[in-house]
């Protein structure tokens, strides 16, 4: 059977009224009337004396009364067509008329004043059908503008996109990485194809499955990977869509969802940031939202209401994690927390070569050292950089994507755009130098990482950057690396003052990150001799703004005058160091500040160049 294409199959069948048929009869019937009208000849309207003085004329034929109105039909002189005359009759009576008449031969007829069935038939009902005729029309246009689902009498059904057959291009080969997590859903997968083997063993299927992980991990990649590997149909929607401004709509769009998808058992439910709808209840200014909570509460219901042999599936995912309802992770509703962190350098190499299957590639480029370069990049990341570099590639003209193309992207993903700007020789000069205070100091300490390049090129928000390479990927920092990274930090300032005795706001970022984790270090971490091995949570970031106003304080005012003296004392310490550092170094901090100024760029092969010839 051919497959079909990843196309939503969401549409509902198009309203049966049809418009053209009633139009074409009507025009039919005022074209027939209005020719049966002409061929009885011109109609000229005339007085009542001026139709007096034609019946003594004799040049009236006959005459044809209804109520007041008259119709009179001539004699024509010339054997054409009779003219016709209409006039109205006066309220005051005459009795002369009617003798009139006969005293000179006019054929008299009288007609009911009752209208005709058809011209009845048409004014009771032509309202209505012009009425019903807009309403279907409008909902028509509505429903073909909006994936033909919705209308103006549909807003309560489920937007949820629903795809028959996923595109089996996009299977777990597409995701590189992951590996325990597409282990998990395989084993969904399985059930779903094969559940007797599972049920044989008493095995129930997992209601529910929450991907958790940071922006651009591929949750949604996953779960499209999910649906198209068991080739069951698949229903998409985001968590915001549940939610209008009249409750009860969300609540009444989870049900719709979940009818749907028991009927085409087995199925996947895919939503995407639950976070929207899932948040905890009874939270937040006001005390919460109703149609929020509605909707969660629906949602709640209906995965308890799955029948043990219901092939229904819930694939959720989200980057908040911790502001979700209890009631929405326990066991029964997400059995299973998928968690999706940062690819480590052997996924950025599969994610790069997922990429660039189809781009031409020059053979001086190294995917296993360029990932080694990209520590910290998600996998959109990675695609973006990948078609940055294409795309550069493409504007220069050329036939194959070089690795100066990726050195280009790397740094737009990285530090952003060249920025035009015209600098005077003096910001230069301190530009330059707050570079070079960076990256000898980093240079000079054990645990930092290695210098990679400097320039001081703005990009982005940067007037210049320092970049550093990790040797390898961490997940655990030990105090000495977090301390150094702080000396780092410091680096650039403390170069400014040694050179030119004064700072700048430049530095403005530096101290921002620098003050931010010296408190983790001092607070969360126990990196502090003064307070011990004890966490305090000093400004973590809340949910929601009504849960911050709720939290309680966790140490009193004299522990967080603490808490300030040693991050300021931690501070202090790492400034001291980072200057000794450059007082001792100064010819080198010098040099790389002249060089700068005049290549503007400096990789690590030129930074050894220099400072091996400046030490010799």
């Amino acid at each position: 059977m051919p497959v079909e294409s990843e196309k939503p199959d969401n549409s509902l069948p198009h309203p049966v009224f049809d418009w053209r048929p009633f139009i074409f009869t009507l025009l039919t019937f005022f074209l027939y009337y209005s020719l049966v009208a002409d061929s009885t000849g011109k109609v000229e309207a005339v007085s009542y004396s001026a139709f007096k003085e034609l019946v003594k004329q004799e040049r009236i034929q006959s005459v044809v009364l209804t109520g007041k109105q008259v119709d009179a039909t001539g004699i024509s002189a010339d054997q054409s067509r009779p003219p016709r005359y209409v006039l109205t009759l006066p309220d005051l009576s005459d009795d002369g008329l009617l003798p009139l008449l006969e005293a000179h031969g006019v054929e008299l007829k009288a007609e009911s004043q009752e209208l005709p069935f058809w011209l009845s038939l048409m004014i009771n009902i032509l309202p209505w059908l012009i009425i019903f005729g807009f309403f279907a029309y409008s909902n028509r246009m509505i429903a073909s503008r909006m994936g033909g689902k919705e209308g103006p009498f549909s807003f309560s059904r489920s937007k949820a996109k629903r795809f028959t057959q996923v595109n089996p291009d996009i299977g777990f080969d597409q995701v590189a990485g992951h590996e325990a997590a597409k282990a998990d859903l395989q084993e969904v997968i399985d059930f779903l194809t094969s559940p007797r083997k599972y049920r044989a063993l008493g095995a129930k299927l997992p209601r529910g499955m929450l991907m958790m992980g940071p922006p651009g991990t591929g949750k949604t990649l996953l779960a499209k990977a999910t649906a198209a590997e068991a080739g069951v149909p698949f229903f998409s929607v985001s968590g915001s869509e549940f939610v209008e401004m009249f409750v009860g709509v969300g609540a009444s769009r989870v049900r719709d969802m979940f009818a749907e998808a028991r009927k085409l058992a087995p199925a996947l439910i895919f939503i995407d940031e639950i976070d929207s709808i899932g948040r905890v209840r009874g939270t937040g200014m006001g005390g919460g939202n109703d149609e929020r909570e509605q909707t969660l509460n629906q949602i709640l219901a209906e995965m308890d209401g799955f029948s043990s042999d219901e092939a229904v599936v819930v694939l959720a995912a989200t980057n908040r994690p911790d502001v979700l309802d209890p009631a929405l992770l326990r066991p029964g509703r997400f059995d299973r927390k998928v968690v999706l962190e940062l690819p480590q350098k052997l996924a950025r190499v599969q994610i790069l070569q997922v990429h660039i299957r189809d781009k031409p590639l020059s053979s001086e480029i190294d995917l296993e050292q360029f990932a080694a370069r990209t520590i910290g990049f998600s996998g959109a990341d990675l695609e973006n950089l990948v078609n940055e570099a294409a795309l550069h590639a493409a504007r220069l003209g050329r036939s194959e994507i070089s690795l100066e193309d990726f050195e280009y992207a790397h740094d737009k993903v990285l530090l952003g755009e060249v920025r035009q700007e015209i600098q005077n020789a003096q910001e230069r000069r301190r530009i330059a130098l707050h570079e070079s205070g960076h990256a000898l100091v980093a240079m000079h300490s054990a645990q930092a990482d290695p210098v990679a390049k400097i320039t001081i090129i703005p990009r982005g928000r940067a007037l210049g950057v320092t970049e550093t390479m990790a040797r390898e990927d961490r997940l655990n920092f030990s105090q000495d690396y977090l301390f150094e990274r702080l000396v780092v930090l410091l680096g650039g300032r403390c170069a400014e003052k040694l050179v030119l005795g004064s700072v700048s706001s430049g530095a403005a970022d530096d101290l921002k990150q620098c003050s931010r984790l010296a408190r983790q270090m001092v607070a969360q971490w126990g990196m502090s001799d003064e307070l011990g091995p004890m966490h305090y949570p000093v400004h973590e970031e809340h949910p929601f703004l009504g849960m911050e106003l709720t939290q309680p304080k966790d140490y009193s005012d004299l522990t967080g005058r603490r808490i300030d003296e040693a991050v300021e004392k931690l501070v202090k310490k790492a400034q001291s160091r980072a200057a000794d550092i450059l007082a001792s170094n100064r010819e080198d901090l010098e040099v790389l500040a002249s060089a700068l100024m005049e290549r503007e760029t400096l990789d690590v092969a030129e930074i050894n160049e220099l400072l091996g010839a400046q030490e010799t």
